[in-house]
């Protein structure tokens, strides 16, 4: 139960947070603006949404839960992206700044025809609205259920989205990027408290931790009959799923798109990548040590809820309640944006070219608040799924190995033509709804990380043997685009900073082996 300290907290949150959104909505953002702040973020800013954008349901929720079920593998997740978002910061990042895109699928665009620019930014606001959007909403409202006795799904949901939609709409990219900001020092120390609280049940000893909890849910590295995370699937799935989220969805990756310059974003990616590396110990060992502390859950997903109404004390209870909801509000508001600036580039302005600035803008809020009312509607369906992490992960594996396939063989290939591309496409996911309907028929019993990497190897296979078949020329802006080369006007710190998040990832992983 909150208590009058609690709901002060959350209250000076909530204020701090409308006083951001009043102060960047002064002005009427144009739809550079309201997408891309203008092409003005500073590396801070980047980093700092990044981390705040992603570390929603998925993390705060999500990861607790599944290592309270599973064990800390699925902190794989998290290291994972840190490696990913090195990559991305020297090889795909300056590709997307130095072509000036606005989304995601405008690049592929470029690369090979409009049907791919279509079908990823179709497919991109499925995922967005489904999975990112309504399952934050859900997260959201499942931590209220549990501290204000008396409310119920569906209503809570459509208020938290009400309440994102209408700043989202309001500010654009640069009232989210920057409550992003403050949401994620306090997703950082609300985190970094329930922590220590919880450790403390343990009398801050190491030993004690290992010597209670099962030694099976203290390793990264699973066998690969592990029902959670197999080995085979953090090697070739991980990465696969990793690339699609930081690199292709257009919600995460709209940040860098509004960096200032190239190094602004490298040094953005740099720290986000850094931070990615805390929700191992911040997150997902509570949620372990909790198999311990609260063994007769009746549900995964109440997991951090309940250790903050067991351990948190009275104030920082309304601290924790207010992170968890900065969680949720941080990601609902990039996925608002994002899919918003997906309907507006990617299909109103293509279709009305003599359409204003002004005009777009109007629309690109219209979009949002009509996006903000399909998520609310859908957020109480997950409830009928058995676990919030599994239903975003899974889906996640079905559906964007296809994707990354034609992103990664359109770039590293002066090849490969746009049929090509496009067909191999359509043909990865017939096979990614063929095993889907094995997985639920229980036809076959693949586990879903190691289903993502097959599915791109599949469809690597199939565009390349589209290519064999009917050959094609490449224009000269097509030929120009097929090229991830490393970035050389990258900064030294730059460099320093991914070598130092290189080797802290390795010593974490041998660690925890």
């Amino acid at each position: 139960m909150l208590h009058t300290l609690d709901y002060v907290v959350i209250g000076v949150y909530l204020i701090v947070l409308l006083a951001i959104c009043v102060r960047v909505t002064r002005s009427s953002p144009d739809v550079d603006e309201l997408f891309l702040a203008g092409r003005t973020l500073g590396p801070a800013v980047i980093g700092f949404s990044l981390f705040a954008s992603n570390i929603s349901s998925t993390t705060l929720i999500g990861l607790p839960g599944a290592a309270w079920e599973h064990g800390i593998s699925v902190a794989n997740y998290e290291w994972m992206a840190g490696l990913v978002l090195v990559f991305t910061a020297f090889f795909v990042a300056p590709v997307f700044i130095r072509h000036r895109i606005t989304t995601i699928p405008e690049m592929l665009e470029k690369r090979f025809d409009p049907r791919l620019r279509r079908y990823l930014s179709g497919t991109s606001l499925f995922l967005s609205i489904v999975l990112d959007t309504a399952g934050s909403l859900y997260a959201g409202a499942l931590v209220l259920m549990l501290f204000i006795p008396g409310l119920s799904l569906g209503p809570t949901c459509a208020v938290m989205a009400v309440f994102a939609g209408l700043y989202t709409a309001a500010g654009g990219l640069r009232a989210v990027a920057y409550t992003d900001v403050i949401q994620a020092v306090v997703l950082l120390v609300g985190s970094a408290v329930l922590c220590l609280l919880v450790f403390g049940e343990f009398d801050y000893n190491w030993s004690r931790v290992v010597e209670n909890v099962d030694p099976q849910h203290m390793s990264l590295i699973r066998p690969m009959d592990d029902p959670a995370l197999p080995w085979l699937g953090t090697l070739i799935g991980l990465p696969i799923l990793g690339f699609y989220y930081w690199t292709m969805n257009q919600y995460v990756a709209q940040r860098l798109l509004g960096a200032r310059n190239v190094d602004a974003a490298a040094r953005g990616a740099m720290l986000a990548a850094a931070l990615k590396l805390l929700p191992l110990f911040l997150m997902v060992m509570p949620g372990a040590m909790a198999a311990a502390l609260l063994p007769d859950l009746e549900r995964a997903d109440t997991v951090l809820p309940r250790l903050i109404i067991e351990y948190a004390p009275v104030g920082l209870t309304g601290l924790m309640v207010a992170g968890l909801m900065a969680a949720i509000m941080s990601s609902v508001d990039s996925t608002l944006n994002s899919a918003s600036t997906l309907i507006i580039v990617d299909f109103v302005k293509p279709r009305k070219p003599d359409i204003t600035q002004k005009q777009l803008a109007l629309w690109g809020r219209y979009s949002t608040l009509t996006l903000m009312l399909l998520a609310a509607v859908w957020a109480p369906m997950i409830d009928k799924f058995p676990g919030l992490f599994a239903y975003l992960q899974q889906t996640f594996s079905y559906v964007v190995p296809p994707l990354v396939a034609a992103f990664a063989v359109g770039f590293c290939s002066r090849k490969v033509g746009k049929n090509a591309a496009f067909r191999g496409v359509v043909l990865g996911h017939v096979v990614s709804v063929a095993l889907f309907a094995g997985s639920v028929t229980d036809q076959h019993q693949i586990h879903f990380t190691i289903v993502a990497g097959l599915l791109f190897v599949v469809t690597v296979l199939w565009i390349y043997l589209m290519h064999w078949l009917r050959p094609e020329t490449l224009d000269a802006e097509q030929a120009s685009t097929a090229a991830l080369t490393p970035e050389d006007s990258l900064s030294p710190a730059v460099k320093g900073m991914a070598a130092v998040v290189v080797a802290l990832t390795a010593i974490m992983v041998v660690a925890f082996w």
